[in-house]
């Protein structure tokens, strides 16, 4: 098990990329003299590299959890559309303005049985994600997302989004071409579909513009990923005027899968490989792909407006609040 020498680190990953560059030495050693047998310590190393990635991802805070949902090795929407999906069909344009690269889209087949997939993606290189605009989608990505959600009703297919995004972007052109007013209409018309919705959390999922395309019949987390109505460091620069507070800020949104669980706004938390899903792109599809066949199949025995019907029910009654009297 060589370290990738491609592989980026987190500070709090440090310890393992220490145990891949021992690997490293032992490797190096066994080729210069073959006749000592370095198997045994190679095999002990790459044990304690398991163990590490495991022992990290049981004691993470908030605020790495949110490191590890922009980990720039992590699996985008386009990565998962190839790890679960097969005949991946990309659609293009929102037939008004133009195609927005940060939101991608299409028929795809789920063990043989046709999707409509839609997502945010981010790039996985510098070039890429100034092409895919970081993830964040402007007002032709949220409606070139209702029209595909719109043929996947017209075709009866089931629908499942990807939520990974920083945001919606906040530009003056996005304001200019009706950015809240895209996003509000998608929550609109998402509640109001007839197919089956189901929405997945595979990053971060920030503000309006993880909810754009974030209704569905249920809602999932992938373990490492995050859920809020504003970013740590906004959050931060608001309360505190710096955005030295994010870590402070992280934990009291309240943000990871567990909270969001626990408070009822998501239906359930899809496991990731020890350590994040950036070790792993294939463990991490496999974990989620039983949950999408598995509720896509439970849905599907329900009718059309009962459907729309508990949807409309499930996201009415998210939240707390009080009343007095005055």
């Amino acid at each position: 098990m060589p370290q990738d020498k491609n592989r980026q680190y987190l500070e709090f990953e440090k310890p393992i990329k220490d145990l891949f560059e021992e690997i490293e030495v032992q490797l190096h050693n066994a080729q210069k003299n073959p006749k000592i047998d370095y198997s045994v310590t190679i095999n002990q190393l790459q044990q304690s590299v398991l163990q590490k990635r495991t022992e990290i991802t049981q004691n993470l805070t908030p605020w790495q959890r949110v490191q590890l949902s922009r980990h720039p090795d992590r699996p985008y929407t386009l990565k998962y559309i190839d790890k679960v999906f097969t005949d991946f069909v990309e659609l293009y344009g929102d037939r008004n303005v133009k195609d927005d690269k940060a939101m991608v889209g299409g028929f795809a087949s789920l063990d043989g049985k046709t999707v409509m997939v839609v997502g945010h993606q981010k790039g996985i290189n510098t070039k890429m994600r100034q092409y895919r605009n970081f993830g964040m989608a402007n007002p032709e990505g949220y409606r070139k997302a209702l029209r595909l959600f719109r043929l996947a009703e017209k075709f009866n297919k089931p629908i499942v989004t990807f939520i990974d995004t920083p945001g919606a972007y906040p530009g003056m052109e996005a304001e200019e071409r009706g950015q809240g007013e895209a996003i509000a209409r998608n929550i609109y018309e998402m509640m109001r579909l007839k197919v089956p919705v189901i929405c997945v959390i595979i990053g971060e999922g920030a503000s309006g513009g993880a909810l754009g395309i974030g209704v569905g019949d249920r809602v999932f987390m992938m373990e490492n990923s995050w859920y809020t109505v504003i970013s740590p460091e906004n959050c931060s620069s608001i309360l505190w005027r710096s955005w030295d507070q994010k870590e402070k800020a992280a934990e009291q949104l309240k943000l990871t899968a567990g909270y969001m669980h626990e408070f009822g706004l998501i239906d359930g938390i899809v496991p990731e490989p020890a350590g994040g899903a950036h070790w792993d792109y294939q463990e991490s599809a496999n974990n989620l792909k039983p949950f999408l066949k598995n509720t896509i199949e439970y849905l599907e025995t329900l009718d059309p407006e009962t459907r729309i019907q508990q949807r409309i029910e499930k996201f009415n009654k998210m939240g707390f609040w009080d009343e007095t009297k005055s």
